[in-house]
C-alpha cells in the first residue's frame, strides 16, 4: 500500500543488521500440501526501491529485507506465487535474480537468508502503468511530470510491479492482460468527481485513463492435474487523494474489473490489450490473487465491489487466518480496537494510530470447482521462528503485508 513511506524501505538494512540478520533462527518449513494438492500463494513483497535498478542491485548485494522475504517464502514454499511490489525491468533480470537466490544453498545465499532452497524456474512478468507517463495533470497539481501523473502512481516505469514465479509451466504466449484497458470502458464506471458534483477530470483525459493502476492479469499455468487461470491484479490504495475520491474510485473500479475477468466470459466490453473480448473461458478452473487494498469490514475502501467478489457463488473464500495477527491486534490496540472485522483474518500490520490499524486486503480465492486442502496467513506469534521478520507500522523488516497462501486440488 506504501506511497509517502518510501523511505521506511532505505532503513531496512540498517534495522536488520542491528538485529542480528546473519544470526537469524531457521523457521521450520510448513507442512506441504496434502497430496494431489498445490500451494497457491499472494505476496506483497515491498520489494520497490526509489530508482529503476536498485532493486537488483540489492538482490546481488545480498540486501538484509530482499533476505527476509526470501526467507518467508522458503518457510511456506507455494509452488505458485504472485508477487506484488516488485520492481519490473523490461528484461526480468531482478525476477530471474530473486529466483536464483530462491534456488541457491550454501554460503552465498547472501545474509539473513535461512530454509530449505526452493525453485522456481518458471517465471512471468510484464508491463505495468505505474511510473509510465501520461504527460498530463492527472492528480490536479497543476504539473504533468510528478508520479502522480503517471498512468499508475510511481516514480519510473515497472515501479510496484508484479510477477509470477510458479513451479510449473506458465504458458506466457497465451497470458492476457488489461494494462490499456479505458475506465471509461467499465460499465457504470465510477467517474471522480468534487461533492459539489464538478468533474475532477474533462472529457478528452476521462477518456484517455487507463483503469488498472499495475495491471489485471489472466496467466493459464499447466499444474500436474490440468491447466488452471490465475487472475491477478494490485488495485491502487483508496487513500492518498482528495475529496474527488479517485483513488477510493479506482479501487472499486478495478476490483470490478478484476471481478469481471474471471466470470464473464462472453462480455463484449471486457477487451484485453490484444483486442479480445470477454474474461476466461466458461468452465476454466482459476485463482485470483492480489494485494486489492479493501477489507470486507474496516477502512477506507468503498467495499461493495470487494463484497460483491467475495458473495459470488462461483468464487471461494477460503477465509485464511492466522495468531500472530490475532496477537498483533490486541497488542498494538488503537485503531484495531475500533474495528468491526475478524482480527484473524488480517494480512496488513498497518499504522495502529490514528488507524487504520491491521487489516484484511490480500486474497487467494479460488473458483468454486477447486477443492480447498488447506489455507493459512504467515504471521508468527511472537517469540515463534520466523516473528522477527514480521514488519509492523512504519517499521521496515520483511513487509508490512503478509504472505496468504492456499491448497487446492482439481477436479
Amino acid at each position: 500500500m506504501r506511497r509517502p513511506f518510501l523511505g521506511a524501505i532505505l532503513a531496512v538494512a540498517v534495522f536488520l543488521a542491528g538485529a542480528g540478520a546473519e544470526d537469524r533462527v531457521s523457521i521450520p518449513p510448513l507442512p506441504p500440501p496434502v497430496e494431489g494438492a498445490i500451494r497457491v500463494a499472494q505476496f506483497n513483497a515491498a520489494l520497490n526501491r526509489p530508482g529503476a535498478g536498485v532493486l537488483l542491485s540489492d538482490i546481488r548485494d545480498g540486501d538484509a529485507q530482499v533476505g527476509a522475504i526470501a526467507t518467508i517464502i522458503r518457510a511456506v514454499r507455494p509452488d505458485i506465487l504472485l508477487l506484488n511490489e516488485f520492481d519490473r525491468d523490461a528484461e526480468g533480470r531482478a525476477l530471474d535474480a530473486f529466483a536464483a537466490l530462491l534456488s541457491r544453498s550454501g554460503d552465498d545465499v547472501g545474509r539473513g537468508v535461512t530454509g530449505e532452497p526452493v525453485d522456481y524456474p518458471h517465471r512471468f512478468h510484464a508491463p505495468v502503468n505505474t511510473g509510465v507517463p501520461s504527460h498530463r495533470d492527472l492528480d490536479g497539481d497543476g504539473r504533468t511530470t510528478g508520479p502522480g501523473d503517471a498512468w499508475g502512481w510511481g516514480a519510473f516505469p515497472g515501479q510496484y510491479g508484479m510477477a509470477i514465479l510458479s513451479r510449473y509451466p506458465i504458458r506466457a504466449e497465451e497470458a492476457r492482460t488489461w494494462q490499456l484497458f479505458r475506465w471509461s470502458s467499465l460499465p457504470g464506471a465510477l467517474r471522480p468527481s468534487l461533492p459539489d458534483g464538478a468533474l475532477f477530470h474533462d472529457d478528452e483525459t476521462w477518456g484517455l485513463l487507463r483503469l488498472s493502476s499495475k495491471s489485471h492479469w489472466a496467466v493459464p499455468i499447466d499444474t500436474p492435474d490440468g491447466a488452471l487461470a490465475l487472475i491477478a491484479a494490485h488495485p491502487t490504495p483508496p487513500v492518498f487523494d482528495g475529496p474527488e475520491d479517485r483513488n477510493g474510485r479506482r479501487n472499486h473500479d478495478e476490483i470490478r474489473l478484476l471481478h469481471a475477468i474471471a466470470t464473464e466470459p462472453s462480455a463484449e466490453w471486457l477487451i484485453d490489450d490484444a483486442g479480445r473480448a470477454g474474461g476466461v473461458s466458461a468452465g476454466t478452473p482459476f485463482v485470483i490473487v492480489g494485494d486489492l487494498n479493501a477489507d470486507p469490514a474496516d477502512g477506507a475502501a468503498r467495499r461493495e465491489a470487494l463484497l460483491a467478489l467475495l458473495a459470488d457463488e462461483r468464487v471461494h473464500d477460503p477465509r485464511p487466518r492466522s495468531d500472530g495477527a490475532v496477537s498483533a491486534a490486541k497488542t498494538q490496540g488503537a485503531g484495531n480496537q475500533r474495528q468491526k472485522g475478524n482480527a484473524a483474518h488480517d494480512t496488513a500490520d498497518w499504522r495502529d494510530t490514528p488507524g487504520p490499524g491491521n487489516l484484511r486486503v490480500d486474497y487467494v480465492l479460488p473458483s468454486i470447482g477447486l477443492e480447498v486442502t488447506g489455507s493459512g496467513v504467515f504471521w508468527p506469534e511472537p517469540g515463534t521462528p520466523g516473528a522477527d521478520l514480521m514488519a509492523s507500522g512504519k517499521r521496515a523488516v520483511s513487509s508490512d503485508h503478509r504472505l496468504v497462501w492456499v491448497d487446492i486440488r482439481l477436479p
